[in-house]
């Protein structure tokens, strides 16, 4: 008599929209649960107070509005950078060192054409610098990893190390000892190469960049024939070929355009909402971005949404801290819990599970 396991997990089909957003917006519902559940065990306190805590913490005034809404762009820039190369199957682990290459690229024009050219073409040839620098170290990876196909996870990775000793080695040099002065808040008497604010708002213009890029990165991945080429050679790369697409071109050229806009994030810290350079600027939201980018299932719109939820836990971290004493640590455990029950989710969004049936018999 043959033995049936107690359940089968299978394929599901194509689920309806809707039903994917009621399957996901179970999970947030049930992970508040389970963390208001753990807050309660192990603080004792009321868990809409440290919910309310979270939000004040993001919220609470005008500037830490603007201060959480500038991360949310930011993190949302990088998150649209390196989607074209997940989507292309191409992990992309570099975006922390493109975006600082391209941070380093903008600061040296400040600092060595600064006051030496009118600002608006200084601007140009930052941006132009930050696009060709991100671009670059986005090209490396995908040009090797081309012809002859190396590891593209260790080799992205790496560069991140690269990127942050360069930088390293030139805040050294504009430090001491004779360049003393140049870093810190670069340009701060000319503000030279300090892109425009609008309306007394130094972020707004980020995050309006950042928008605009969302809107073409959905057109750019969902209606072009560049799109179209990511879409089939993350699928399979032999039935790309079979189709006439050249894939080593997709691949470099995505790495380079990949690239490119994390040099772009790059300028928007360095000239617009940090005017300085460190080798911290960027402050791990280049991984990060690998976990946005995954979970929104490459879907800039979607991404808006995962962006600003992580954004406001993190941000909420330090509020927790100061209204009930707890440390940082308790913010991560409720921020795990909730990313835990939404990749989780997926699971059951793309499989179902068949318990047997205890009436049949063998025959």
């Amino acid at each position: 008599m043959n033995k049936k396991s107690l359940f089968h997990i299978s394929k599901r089909d194509t689920l309806p929209w809707y039903t994917n957003v009621a399957i996901r917006g179970g999970a947030i519902i049930l992970a508040l649960v389970v963390c208001a559940l753990v807050t309660t065990i192990l603080t004792g306190e009321n868990p809409l107070s440290i919910y309310g805590t979270i939000l004040k913490g993001a919220f609470g005034t005008a500037r830490k509005s603007w201060t959480t809404w500038e991360n949310v762009a930011i993190l949302l820039g990088i998150s649209l950078a390196v989607t074209p190369a997940f989507k292309m199957r191409f992990w992309n682990i570099g975006a922390e060192g493109q975006v600082l290459i391209g941070c380093l690229a903008s600061t040296t024009c400040m600092i060595c054409l600064g006051g030496k050219m009118p600002n608006w073409l200084l601007l140009v040839v930052m941006t132009v610098a930050s696009l060709a620098a991100g671009a670059l170290w986005g090209f490396l990876p995908g040009f090797f990893k081309a012809k002859w196909n190396t590891n593209e996870t260790l080799f992205t990775l790496m560069m991140n190390y690269i990127a942050t000793q360069l930088v390293a080695y030139f805040i050294i040099i504009w430090e001491v000892p004779k360049g003393s002065g140049k870093i810190g808040i670069i340009n701060q008497d000319t503000q030279a190469g300090w892109l425009p604010t609008i309306g007394n708002q130094k972020y707004l213009l980020a995050i309006l960049v950042v928008a605009i890029l969302t809107g073409l990165m959905y057109i750019y991945l969902n209606y072009s024939k560049h799109g179209y080429e990511i879409a089939v050679v993350g699928e399979s790369r032999r039935t790309a070929s079979y189709a006439g697409i050249k894939v080593d071109r997709v691949i470099i050229r995505t790495m380079a355009l990949s690239g490119a806009l994390c040099g772009l994030i790059g300028l928007l810290l360095t000239s617009s909402t940090d005017h300085t350079m460190t080798t911290t600027i960027v402050d791990g939201r280049g991984f990060t971005a690998v976990m946005v980018s995954w979970m929104a299932k490459f879907n800039p719109v979607i991404m808006i949404f995962v962006s600003l939820l992580l954004v406001v836990l993190s941000r909420g971290a330090s509020e927790i801290s100061t209204a009930f004493g707890l440390n940082r640590s308790f913010s991560d455990i409720l921020t795990g819990i909730i990313l835990f029950f939404i990749i989780g989710c997926e699971f059951f969004i793309n499989y179902k599970v068949q318990f047997r049936s205890s009436g049949k018999k063998e025959a």
